[in-house]
């Protein structure tokens, strides 16, 4: 697992010790990146259920103004902040440790341009995630991308009242749904 481009391009990430995460590859991170593009630039990103930071770190890497990386797991946590020390963007991270879902619930900690919601697979929680930022509008500047990363079969239909799903990429064991909010 590395960064792939900007200023930390090429830098290797540590892993989480165990297996209570599942890293996102760096094939399904480069297509991200390509999908979203050069409007990372002076974003604010919030990296949920964060694991190794590898996705927040890869949005600071090219250009991203700020990250907030929430997390759980202890050595999830240690790993996110080893991490931002081994490419020198911990002056633009700030790193919680809680539960995602609890903090999603509570006021906003600012706007953020892209939510990443990447949590373990098969526990509902990518759901529970994706209608508290629905229903807490707040933390959402105002063409705020959702993006969700699950497993295909993990996939269902949503009754959400201000998002809506605008694309959904499919990468072998690895599926990305993209939300925004509704038009006016």
């Amino acid at each position: 697992m590395r960064v792939i481009s900007g200023s930390a391009r090429g830098r290797k990430l540590k892993s989480v010790p165990g297996d209570s995460t599942r890293p996102i590859t760096d094939r399904v991170k480069e297509s991200l990146f390509n999908i979203i593009g050069p409007e990372i630039q002076d974003s604010n990103f919030l990296d949920l259920f964060a694991g190794t930071g590898s996705v927040g770190i890869e949005a600071l890497s090219r250009g991203a103004k700020a990250a907030l990386f929430i997390d759980v797991d202890r050595n999830a946590i240690k790993t996110v902040g080893a991490n931002l020390g081994l490419t020198k963007l911990a002056d633009y991270a700030n790193v919680i440790r809680g539960d995602a879902l609890t903090i999603l619930e509570k006021p906003a900690m600012g706007q953020f341009d892209y939510i990443y919601i990447a949590p373990p697979q098969y526990r509902g929680l990518w759901k529970i995630a994706l209608e508290l930022v629905d229903t807490h509008r707040d933390w959402l500047s105002p063409d705020a991308w959702v993006i969700v990363q699950i497993h295909p079969r993990e996939i269902e239909n949503l009754e959400l009242e201000q998002l809506v799903e605008f694309d959904r990429r499919n990468y072998g064991s690895t599926l990305l749904a993209f939300f925004q909010v509704e038009g006016p």
